[in-house]
């Protein structure tokens, strides 16, 4: 992943040492997100409804894809783009020669800010499910999620060509849309039997006023005496 003709250096004795072991627990953490996630389900679960419960699964599976996306993502698109911008610097006078450390810092930041980024699609499945948003109110807003975007790839994009910062943009837009699809496919049925629900509450609503206002104006009316002809006195 380094330009050609760079290379690590480590300066410290034991850093390279830990090197192969922060590389050795992060893809360990990566390999096991299954089991991850599912000991974080545990422990939010006691606080769900019964009914919340059973998304364990989407929970699970939802969030595992979105991990190894995110690696993926960064491995093989972000990171290498990152160090061969930075690498582009070196010149006769100075060469680029990366510390580990750094290097890894760099690389070990960048993967987990996208692992967090690809865990949109599982974030607006439950927030969907708690009806919290809706499929409509993303695509809504739309356009302010489209710039926002480009405002985090230009930041995570060193490079100030637009190109660039489209590539890594396409991806964050993609999940957008997946997003929004997970919001429509989750919301239909639910929402429409609480719809039907409402409307027929609101109709026995105006009925019943309807019905109490009769009987208060019914009431309400004064009572004629009857009228006595001369005759009868």
């Amino acid at each position: 992943m380094l330009p050609p003709g760079s290379q690590l250096v480590f300066i410290r004795p034991g850093e390279n040492f830990s090197f192969y072991l922060d590389i050795a627990l992060i893809g360990g953490v990566v390999l096991a997100a299954p089991f991850v996630l599912y000991q974080v389900w545990r422990f939010i679960a006691p606080g769900l409804y019964a009914t919340e419960k059973r998304f364990v699964v989407p929970f699970v599976v939802l969030g595992t894809i979105g991990t190894l996306s995110g690696a993926l993502f960064s491995h093989y698109a972000l990171y290498p783009a990152m160090i061969g911008f930075f690498g582009s610097f070196h010149s006769p006078a100075v060469k680029f020669m990366p510390s580990v450390e750094y290097t890894f810092e760099l690389y070990k930041n960048l993967l987990l800010g996208m692992v967090v980024v690809f865990q949109l699609p599982t974030l607006v499945f439950f927030l969907a499910k708690m009806r919290m948003v809706t499929a409509r109110f993303l695509w809504r807003n739309i356009k302010y999620a489209i710039l926002a975007i480009f405002i985090v790839a230009a930041v995570l994009t060193p490079s100030p060509d637009p190109w660039n910062q489209t590539i890594f943009a396409l991806p964050m837009i993609g999940l957008y849309f997946i997003s929004i699809v997970i919001a429509w496919v989750v919301e239909p049925k639910r929402d429409k039997a609480t719809a039907n629900h409402s409307g027929s509450s609101k109709l026995r609503l105006v009925i019943g006023a309807m019905v109490i206002d009769q009987a208060r104006r019914h009431n309400s009316r004064p009572v004629t005496p009857p009228r006595i002809g001369r005759g009868s006195v």
